[in-house]
Order: C-alpha cells, then structure tokens, then sequence
C-alpha cells in the first residue's frame, strides 16, 4: 500500500481534499491540452491508485472555464503524423491504457466539467463513473474531425453503453458538440449546475461517497466496468461473491450495529 497526498506531479495539479484527490489539467491558455508526458504521467498516477490508502475518490475540475482540449496539436498531433505504425500504435495503446487505469483504480472518479471538453478530454469524462456539468460544457468526440476513427480509446464501447447506440453513433460518426442540456437528458451528465457551483457539488459528492463503505465502493466499481462481459447468470454469480466478501467487513457490521441502535453508520473503509 502508498500514500499519495504528497504526490507532486509534473505535468497536472493535484490536491487532497481531506481523502478525495482533486485533479486538473494544465495551461488554460491553450484550454488544457493533453500532451505525451501528461498522458503518461495521468496513467501511471491511475495505475498507482489501486494502492493508495488515503484516496477514496478522484475528482478531475476544470481549469480557467475550461475541462480539457484533448490531444495538443502541436506537441502530440504534429509528431504523429510523422511516426511509423510502430510508434503509431505504442502511442495509441499508451491512451488506451489511462482509460484502463481510470476504469481499474479502485476508486469512484468524477468530472466535473465546464467549457470545452473534447477528443481525450470527453474520453477522460466518458470513463468516469460519474460526470457533472455547467450549462457551458461543449462536448465532442472529434476524432472524425481530424481523419480519425470515432472508435478511440474505448469510445465504442462505453460511450453506447452511457447514452445508447444511435445517439453515440452520432455522435462519433459527425464529431458535433452534444451540449451540456443534450448530455444531461440522455444521461452523460448526471447533473448540471452554475459555474460557481459546480467544483462544490462536485467535491460535496465526492465527499459523500468518501464517506460511505468504500471497500464496497471499490467492489461496485469493480462490477460496474467487469459485468459488461458477462451474461445476466455470470454477472449475477459475480455479484453473489462480491457481496460475501462485502459481508465479511467491518464496516458492515458497523452499520449493522448502528441500525439497531438508530444511528448513523460511521465507515472506516475495513
């Protein structure tokens, strides 16, 4: 097990919240634009939440009105037109592997987003498992924009299984903005609120779930991403063990007593 509070990142800020670690992109000038080395460093940073025992939830905010840019056309875009398949695919299966990390952390991640989020950034958001929204947020999957597939970093698999098939394919087959009132109505977006609000609704959420069981977090987490494989008899099997481990807890017995004695439970995460 580690400790990440002191964590000091090179390339995105990072700041705890009592145990919720709160992540933003970098250079709001440029609307926070992903680059090789941030792309690494999110992904590494994800592969070493699995063992961190003072994170319980990731809230990745906006930064200067904006969520993310996507990939930088000058440090990312430009080089790739000059790789190889080689390196072609190492890059593309180094992103493939943040949405892997975020999906196998442990940990309940939530965006909050405002302003521009597009290409990696509305992936970024897509694997969340939850996302919230300002009225601004502009959304798009602008792969088909630039000559590329809609089918990057997962996008093809998550992104129906969130909004549904044809608004999806829509969507990754134009590359248009959905906007923030299309993204709530179809459920990409569990909630909207006003700019000033929503890095607080955000963290109070955040808060919430922190605060909750949160080995039994990191199991519903882990069926949530797991069960998309599964036929209703294997999942349902998967979740009988899943709940047995649960069962063995404390923090269930702690609620167990807590109910009878017409209290609040207060978890420990054991």
């Amino acid at each position: 097990m580690t400790m990440m509070a002191g964590l000091t990142p090179q390339h995105f800020d990072w700041r705890m919240e009592g145990r919720v670690a709160v992540i933003n992109l970098r250079r709001p000038e440029r609307k926070n634009p992903l680059t090789f080395e941030s792309y690494a460093e999110l992904r590494d940073t994800f592969r070493d939440m699995v063992y961190a025992e003072d994170v319980d939830v990731v809230v990745f905010t906006p930064n200067g009105g904006n969520f993310c840019s996507g990939g930088d056309v000058h440090d990312i875009i430009g080089p790739l037109v000059k790789m190889d398949m080689k390196e072609l695919l190492a890059f593309t299966r180094m992103t493939g592997d943040l949405v892997k990390a975020i999906l196998g952390c442990g940990k309940p991640v939530i965006s909050a987003v405002d302003g521009v989020c597009v290409g990696a950034g509305a992936i970024i958001a897509m694997a969340s498992d939850l996302r919230l929204a300002t009225p601004a947020a502009k959304t798009a999957f602008l792969f088909n924009r630039v000559g590329l597939a809609g089918c990057d970093m997962g996008a093809c698999a998550m992104l129906p299984r969130i909004i549904g098939q044809g608004r999806a394919a829509e969507l990754l087959y134009t590359g248009r903005v959905m906007s923030a009132e299309e993204g709530a109505s179809w459920g990409f977006y569990n909630a909207l609120h006003e700019e000033g609000e929503l890095i607080a609704a955000a963290l109070k959420l955040a808060g919430r779930i922190a605060s909750g069981p949160t080995f039994a977090n990191m199991m519903t987490k882990t069926q949530l991403n797991h069960e998309w494989s599964m036929t209703p008899e294997q999942a349902i099997e998967a979740e009988a063990q899943a709940q047995a481990l649960c069962m063995q807890t404390q923090d269930f017995e702690r609620a167990y007593h807590a109910f009878v004695a017409g209290e609040k439970p207060v978890f420990e995460g054991n």
